[in-house]
Parts: C-alpha cells; sequence; structure tokens
C-alpha cells in the first residue's frame, strides 16, 4: 500500500458511479483515508466491489503492506466536509456521472470527485487552459489578457490556476465568456489571498473546482497535482512566460502526457521568464502569435470545435516536430515498466532498446515529478 496522493496513472477503468447517497459518502470516505490516493481508490474499488468493502477490507490491505493500527477516515470527518460545502453552496461532482467533464474523464488518473463552486455547465464545453509565470512581465500579461479574450470570443471556456500573473489575467480577461479556476487547495480556501476578489468574481461568472477536501490550505505538493487537471480539461495548453523549471512546464508535460496539444508564446531569449517557452518552442510546440495559431492548431484534431463567432485571420504555421511527443511516450513507457520493486537502471534501459543518454533526462525529469524513485545501487522502483 502506498501513498499515491499526488497522481500515479491507474491501468484500471473507471468504477461505476454509485448506486446511492451511502456508496457515494462511503467513496469519499475511501478517499479521504490515510494514504489511498487515486490509484489505490481506483484498485480497491475493482477489486472489491463497493467502497463499503473496500473500507471493511483497507486495515488488513495496510497491514500486509507493513502498516499497523490502521483506522480509516472517520465517518464524522466525511460528514464535516459535506456540511461546510453545504455552507458555502459548494457541489460535489463524481466521476461516472453525466456533470463530470468529458476530456478529463478519459485520464487513467482522473479525480474521483471534484468539489465545484460557481457554474457547473462550463465544465460541459470545450476549454483551452492559459498558464504562465508568476511574475510575468507586463507583455506577458497583456498576451495571456489578449489570448483569453480572443479565445473566449471564439467559443472557448479558459482554464488556469488562480495564481498571480498569468493566470489571473487570464481569468480575469474571460470572466465575460467563461473561465475555470483550478485550485490546489479546498474549492473554499482562496490562495493567493490577493486574488480573493477575482475568485468571488470567477463563482458569479465562471467556475472554481478542486479535487482536495473542503478547507484544505494547499501545499507544495498540491500544485503539481493541480496541474494535471488543468491540462486534462483542455483540448490545449499554451504556456505564455515560463522559466526553464517551472510548474508551467509540468503542466505542458502533463498536457503532453495525456495526448494534448502544447503551444507556447515565444519570448526573448534574454529574459528568463521566456525560456521555457522558448524550449517547448525548439522542441516542437506551436508557437503562437495570436488566439488565430491556436485556433488553426485545434481546427484538424476537432472537428466538433465550437462556431467561431469572431473571425480571426488564419496564419501559416509549421508543422510540429515529434519531440516532445516521443518524450511523453517514452515517458509512459518507463512508468508501464516500473513498479515498487525496485530493477536495476541499466536493465531497465536494455528493456526499452533506448540509448542510456536519450532514456537519462527523462528519468531525471520523472525523478523531480516525484514519480520515480532512485535508490541505492542504481535501482529504481515506481512511486
Amino acid at each position: 500500500m502506498t501513498d499515491d496522493k499526488d497522481h500515479n496513472p491507474s491501468s484500471t477503468h473507471p468504477p461505476l458511479p454509485p448506486t446511492s447517497e451511502d456508496e457515494q459518502f462511503s467513496r469519499l470516505r475511501l478517499l479521504r483515508s490515510r494514504r489511498v490516493g487515486v490509484t489505490t481508490y481506483k484498485r480497491l474499488l475493482t477489486e472489491h466491489g463497493t467502497a463499503q468493502n473496500a473500507l471493511a477490507a483497507l486495515p488488513e490491505v495496510a497491514r500486509a503492506a507493513g502498516v499497523e493500527k490502521y483506522q480509516i477516515c472517520p465517518e464524522a470527518v466525511v460528514q464535516a466536509e459535506l456540511n461546510a460545502a453545504r455552507k458555502v453552496g459548494a457541489r460535489l461532482i463524481m466521476q461516472g456521472t453525466p456533470a463530470y467533464p468529458e476530456l478529463l474523464e478519459d485520464l487513467d488518473d482522473a479525480p474521483p470527485f471534484l468539489w465545484v463552486m460557481g457554474d457547473p455547465s462550463l465544465l460541459k464545453r470545450p476549454m483551452i487552459s492559459l498558464v504562465g509565470a508568476r511574475n510575468a512581465s507586463s507583455l506577458g500579461t497583456r498576451m495571456a489578457k489578449a489570448l483569453a479574450r480572443d479565445l473566449g470570443a471564439a467559443g472557448y471556456v479558459i482554464v488556469s490556476g488562480l495564481a498571480r500573473g498569468v493566470d489571473a489575467a487570464a481569468h480575469l480577461a474571460a470572466l465575460a465568456t467563461g473561465t475555470v479556476a483550478v485550485q490546489a487547495g479546498g474549492v473554499d480556501v482562496i490562495y493567493p489571498t490577493e486574488n480573493m476578489k477575482l475568485a468571488q468574481d470567477i463563482m458569479a461568472a465562471g467556475v472554481r473546482v478542486s479535487e482536495q477536501p473542503m478547507g484544505l490550505q494547499p501545499i507544495a505538493r498540491h500544485f503539481p497535482s493541480r496541474n494535471r487537471i488543468i491540462s486534462g480539461l483542455s483540448r490545449a495548453t499554451v504556456v505564455v512566460e515560463a522559466a526553464a523549471k517551472s510548474g508551467s512546464l509540468i503542466t505542458a508535460r502533463d498536457a503532453l502526457d495525456q495526448g494534448r496539444e502544447v503551444l507556447a508564446v515565444p519570448g526573448s531569449p534574454f529574459d528568463a521568464r521566456a525560456a521555457g517557452c522558448n524550449q517547448l518552442i525548439r522542441e516542437g510546440s506551436t508557437l503562437v502569435r495570436g488566439a488565430d495559431d491556436v485556433l488553426e492548431a485545434l481546427t484538424p484534431l476537432h472537428g466538433n470545435a465550437p462556431e467561431l463567432p469572431l473571425q480571426l485571420p488564419v496564419k501559416t504555421v509549421e508543422k510540429k516536430r515529434p519531440a516532445l511527443k516521443e518524450v511523453a511516450a517514452l515517458h509512459n513507457k518507463i512508468l508501464s515498466r516500473l513498479s515498487p520493486a525496485p530493477v536495476a537502471e541499466d536493465q531497465l534501459i536494455r528493456d526499452l532498446a533506448v540509448a542510456p543518454a536519450e532514456a537519462a533526462p527523462v528519468l531525471l525529469d520523472l525523478e523531480m515529478d516525484g514519480k520515480i524513485t532512485r535508490r541505492a545501487g542504481g535501482l529504481l522502483s515506481r512511486a
């Protein structure tokens, strides 16, 4: 039994939605139990059929994994979460139900539950994510606003993470046409507090969502988990400004792993905030000069794209090179071959039939993301 709360992919299909309130309550209780993340939750439901059966088996599962005196999440904790949600008007949406976002449903590590505040109907419309630097330049925020405004006018809902900088600019510009704020903490917890007014406006004209319990203050490990929801909701992720090592690049990598489009706005090579975007473009992401580039990249992929009330000039862009998708494929190939049982790194590379120089940076990426663990003696295991 492992704590996979951050987001490890699961090979199982999502369990069927519950047929009673008691089963829904028990599923939430199962997910909120210690050391039960998305993967463990889905595996337990698959193995035991119902959440009640999974809860009954959980202490023995924990004991077999070396965890003694394990206690499942008390009923009072889940009831308190439901009561807190009622007080603020939050709604619980479960995977497998009609209200659950369609594209998010496709993910192996899709959140089993989403807390929602605002207009949940926006989650059924086509979405595009805009992400970027918290310390965005004035040009970066102007670009984010222009993209959000024009893509919103073209029928897309804009998704971002309610952070300062690019996120805030994108949300603000998309209030009139629809925006989704994916939060790292509880849906009722506004972070950063400087975005309190924006968060209130989003609840009135858009929607805020979170997979975390009500009232949870976000900490560092919640943000990478939040990022895969931002990309997972959307047909494409556009990176406006991003440093070479940033949360925005994690979101871009999540999008690639999910088989979604990644696009980037170029910037000056002398500006560190543009380094990540320039790197993405160099590796094959579509270069974005305006909303028309985004719309053109999506049109061949999505025949059911929204009607475009805003007529934007179509410009020619270079064909996307396969480098990033190949990296994403190697990510998945490595993760599929690893398990909690350690294996020698050189043996793994031989099994993958790739050059060590090709595998090394990908292994480092996965290690930094917390998806694999490096052990003494050159051994690797899945986290």
